[in-house]
C-alpha cells in the first residue's frame, strides 16, 4: 500500500496549478457547511456571516442590487447546488498544492503514512494555511474528539473508523508527533489538530528543504563545543561509564537511551552534551525553548517537536539535547500537574522506546516525579569543578592572558563555572589587540568577578583566608594531644574524623591548613555561610555536595563553625534542625578521607555526633612559656628588638592570650606601626581586654 501511495504522490505532485489547488479547500468548506450543518451559522436571515467566504464559495455578491431582498431559504438551496456541482466535478481528483503533495510523498518514505493519514495531514496543513477553509470550519463551532472524527469523515469522505484509527494513540500521526489531537478540551477543528512546531504547516506547504528543516524553529543544530572532555575530570567516574554506553548504544541502534544531567546553572551541562557528541563523532541537535523570533516555547510544544524529531532523524547519526527539562517535568504549582504528568503514559513510553539517544538537562530535579527519574539510564549531578579543575579550566581558556597569581586567585572562587570562564575569555580574546597583554588579565578578572557578583556569589578576597599565618608553629598551640603525632598518624592512614574545640583564635582552623601542607593534599574549607540555605532541604544538599567534592578531589574537608549544624536534636523545635544533623552524621560516616570540624561552642552539640569523631582535641589559651616564646618571635619578626624582662613578665601574666591575638596585632602594624616591644605588649593586651570574660592583670605587679 505504501509503495503504491508513494508512486501516486510522485506522479501527481506537479499536475495542478495554484488556482486549481484552491478547489479542494473549497470542496471541503462546502461539505462542512452543507453536510455538517455549518450553513446555520453561515447563512443568517439577512445575509452571510462572512461575505468574503461567500465570495470564495461562489456567491456573486458584486452584482447583487442594493435593494436586493435576501432570501435565506433560497440561499441555502443555492449553497447546496454549489456543493453538488463541486462534488460532481472534483470529488475524485487530488488538488492539493504541488509542493505539499511532493512533501507528503517524502513523509511516506520517511515514516510510512497510509492513505487515510495522508488525507488528514493534507487537511490539517491547509486549514492552518487557508483562511477561507478555516472560516468555514469555524461555522461548526467547538467540537469534541468524537465530533471531530465525524466531521473529518464527512469532509474528507473517509470511513469514520479509519479516521479514529489514524488519530488514536497508536496511529502513525500521533506516534510520530506529526499531528496531535487534543482530547481534553472542545475547540474548533483547527485548534483540535496541532502540529509539532508553530511553523511546521507552513514549511511543509512551501519548503522543498529536507524534512528535518521543517522542525527548525524548535529543533536546531547545536554550536561546536568550547570545552574538552578533560575539563570534566571532576565527574570522571560518571563519564567513564557514560561515554562507552553511548558509543555502544549508537553502534547497536539501542532504543530508549536517555541520560539525565542536573546541576546548578553555569556548571557546563550544555557544554558537556556538546563534548559528548564530539567524542562520539555525531551531530548534536537541541530541542529549543524559544523559537526563531525569540518567543518562548512551552513544555508541551517542545515534547511534540521532540517526538516528531525522533522519526525525522531516525536514520541519522545524531544525539538530542533537551535543556531546561523543568518546563516538562516540574509541577505547575498549586497542585497543578506537570506537562509530563498530564501525558505520563506517553512520556514513559518515550523514555523506553525513543530511537535517538537524548541528554536531558536540568538545573533542579527536586520537583521531578521519581517515576520518570527511574527510567533514565544514567543520572548524575554536574557539580562545580574542584579548585584543581577550576585552575585547569582557567589555564585552558585564558592561560595566555592571565598571570599565575591571577589564575590562582580566580580559581579560589567555589562558584566559578566553565560557562563563566569561557564567556569572559571569549570577550577579552576578541579585543585582545586593543587591550594588550597587561590589561587582558585584569579584564578577564573584572568580567568574571562581575558575573559572579550578579549571580549573588561572593568573589575571592585578595588575601587568602586559608593561608597559614607566617609564624605558624604547632608548638605554640596549647592542646591536650601532641599535634605533630596526630599529623603523622593522619599521613599514615589518610583517614580520620577530628573535632577541634576551644576559644576563638587558639589555632583550630590554622591546624587544618597545616595538616594539609604536611600531607601535601588539597584542603576544602567550608563555613556556615557556604552551607546554610534559606530553602528547605538546601542545607542538606550543600552538606552532601561538600563531602562529595572532597571525595572527588581526595581533599581534607574542614568545616568551621560546626555548631551551626550539629545542635542537639533533643532540643530541636523545627524538623529541618533534625534533618541537618542527620545529613551531617550520614555524610561523616560515609566519608573515607580526613574530616576536620572546628567549633568555639562545645556545649549543646549532638551527643551522637560527638561519638562519631575519632578524636576530640581541645585548643586552649597559651600557657606562660608559649606566650613568652611567641611574643619573642613576633618582636623579631616586626623588627622591634629584644624584649625586656618586664615585657616578658607582662605577656606571661595574660591568661586569655591566643596566637590569633598576635596575628591581629601584626596586621595592625602594617598601617599603625609599632615602635617597641612595649608597644606590642600594649596592643596585645588591648586585644585581650575585648574578649568575653577577660581576666588580665593590669600594671607592673
Amino acid at each position: 500500500m505504501s509503495a503504491r501511495l508513494r508512486h501516486w504522490y510522485k506522479g501527481n505532485s506537479h499536475s495542478f496549478t495554484t488556482a486549481q489547488s484552491s478547489l479542494l479547500p473549497r470542496l471541503w468548506a462546502l461539505r462542512a457547511l452543507v453536510l455538517l450543518g455549518g450553513h446555520r451559522k453561515f447563512i443568517h436571515p439577512h445575509g452571510f456571516s462572512d461575505d468574503t467566504l461567500a465570495g470564495f464559495l461562489g456567491f456573486d455578491l458584486e452584482n447583487t442590487p442594493e435593494n436586493f431582498d435576501f432570501d435565506q431559504k433560497k440561499t441555502v438551496a443555492q449553497l447546496r447546488g454549489l456543493h453538488a456541482e463541486a462534488e460532481k466535478n472534483l470529488a475524485n481528483t487530488a488538488m492539493v498544492p504541488n509542493l505539499l503533495a511532493h512533501n507528503i510523498g517524502r513523509l511516506i518514505s520517511l515514516i510510512g503514512l497510509n492513505a487515510t493519514e495522508c488525507k488528514i495531514l493534507e487537511f490539517a496543513v491547509l486549514i492552518h494555511n487557508e483562511h477561507f477553509l478555516d472560516c468555514a470550519m469555524d461555522c461548526l463551532g467547538a467540537l469534541t474528539s468524537a465530533q471531530t472524527f465525524h466531521a473529518l469523515s464527512a469532509i474528507l469522505n473517509l470511513p469514520i473508523d479509519q479516521v479514529s484509527t489514524a488519530l488514536n494513540r497508536q496511529g502513525t500521526l500521533k506516534k510520530t508527533g506529526l499531528i496531535s489531537l487534543d482530547h481534553n478540551s472542545n475547540y474548533p477543528i483547527k485548534e483540535k489538530l496541532d502540529f509539532p512546531t508553530r511553523n511546521f504547516s507552513s514549511l511543509i506547504l512551501s519548503s522543498n528543504d529536507d524534512p528535518i528543516c521543517w522542525l527548525r524553529d524548535t529543533v536546531s543544530p547545536s554550536s561546536p563545543a568550547q570545552l574538552s572532555i578533560d575539563d570534566y575530570g571532576h565527574v570522571g567516574e560518571s563519564l567513564s561509564l557514560l561515554q562507552p554506553y553511548l558509543a555502544q548504544a549508537m553502534a547497536s541502534g539501542r532504543t530508549g537511551v536517555n541520560v539525565l544531567i542536573h546541576g546548578a546553572p553555569g556548571t557546563g551541562k550544555t557544554q558537556l552534551a556538546k563534548v559528548l557528541a564530539k567524542t562520539l563523532n555525531c551531530e548534536l541537535f537541541e530541542i529549543a525553548n524559544q523559537d526563531e523570533e525569540g518567543d518562548p516555547i512551552d513544555g508541551a510544544q517542545r515534547l511534540k517537536a521532540y517526538r516528531a524529531a525522533q522519526s525525522f532523524f531516525s536514520t541519522s547519526r545524531v544525539i538530542f539535547v533537551f535543556d531546561e527539562v523543568e518546563d516538562v517535568f516540574s509541577d505547575g504549582g498549586l497542585f497543578q500537574p506537570s506537562t509530563a504528568q498530564n501525558h505520563k503514559g506517553w512520556v514513559n513510553r518515550m523514555l523506553e522506546e525513543n530511537k535517538i539517544p537524548t541528554v536531558w538537562l536540568s538545573n533542579n530535579i527536586g520537583n521531578m516525579d521519581p517515576a520518570f527519574v527511574r527510567r533514565y539510564d544514567v543520572v548524575f549531578e554536574l557539580i562545580t569543578p574542584s579548585k584543581a579543575h577550576r585552575e585547569k579550566i582557567l589555564q585552558d581558556a585564558c592561560g595566555d592572558m592571565v598571570d599565575f597569581d591571577q589564575l590562582k586567585h580566580l580559581a579560589r572562587s567555589e562558584k566559578l563555572t566553565p560557562a563563566v570562564v569561557s564567556r569572559a575569555a571569549s570577550v577579552v580574546r576578541s579585543i585582545y589587540q586593543e587591550l594588550g597583554t597587561t590589561k587582558a588579565g585584569k579584564a578577564v578578572e573584572h568580567l568574571i568577578n562581575n558575573t559572579l557578583q550578579f549571580q549573588g556569589h561572593s568573589i575571592p578576597h585578595k588575601n587568602d583566608p586559608n593561608q597559614l599565618p607566617e609564624l605558624y608553629d604547632p608548638s605554640y598551640l596549647r592542646t591536650d594531644v601532641d599535634l605533630a603525632k596526630v599529623a603523622e598518624g593522619l599521613a599514615h592512614t589518610r583517614a580520620g574524623r577530628l573535632c577541634l574545640f576551644g576559644p576563638s583564635g587558639t589555632g583550630k582552623s590554622a591546624f587544618g591548613r597545616w595538616v594539609a601542607e604536611q600531607l601535601n593534599c588539597p584542603l576544602l574549607v567550608k563555613r556556615s555561610s557556604d552551607l546554610l540555605s534559606q530553602y528547605v532541604g538546601g542545607t542538606e544538599k550543600n552538606i552532601a555536595r561538600a563531602f562529595r567534592e572532597a571525595e572527588i578531589d581526595q581533599a581534607i574537608l574542614m568545616i568551621d563553625e560546626m555548631d551551626s549544624f550539629l545542635n542537639d536534636r533533643r532540643t530541636a523545635i523545627r524538623s529541618w534542625e533534625k534533618t541537618q544533623v542527620n545529613e551531617m552524621l550520614t555524610q561523616m560516616e560515609g566519608f573515607s578521607g580526613i574530616f576536620i570540624a572546628s567549633t568555639n561552642l562545645m556545649d549543646g552539640l549532638d551527643q551522637a555526633a560527638l561519638r562519631r569523631f575519632d578524636l576530640k582535641i581541645r585548643f586552649d589559651y597559651l600557657d606562660r612559656n608559649q606566650a613568652q616564646r611567641l611574643f619573642s618571635r613576633y618582636c623579631q619578626q616586626l623588627d622591634l628588638g629584644l624584649p625586656s624582662k618586664d615585657d616578658l613578665h607582662l605577656i606571661g601574666q595574660m591568661r586569655n592570650l591566643t596566637p590569633g591575638d598576635f596575628a591581629a596585632v601584626s596586621r595592625q602594624h602594617r598601617f599603625h606601626p609599632l615602635s617597641s616591644c612595649a608597644d606590642l605588649v600594649h596592643s596585645v593586651r588591648a586585644e585581650c581586654v575585648f574578649k568575653e570574660g577577660a581576666c588580665i592583670s593590669m600594671g607592673f605587679a
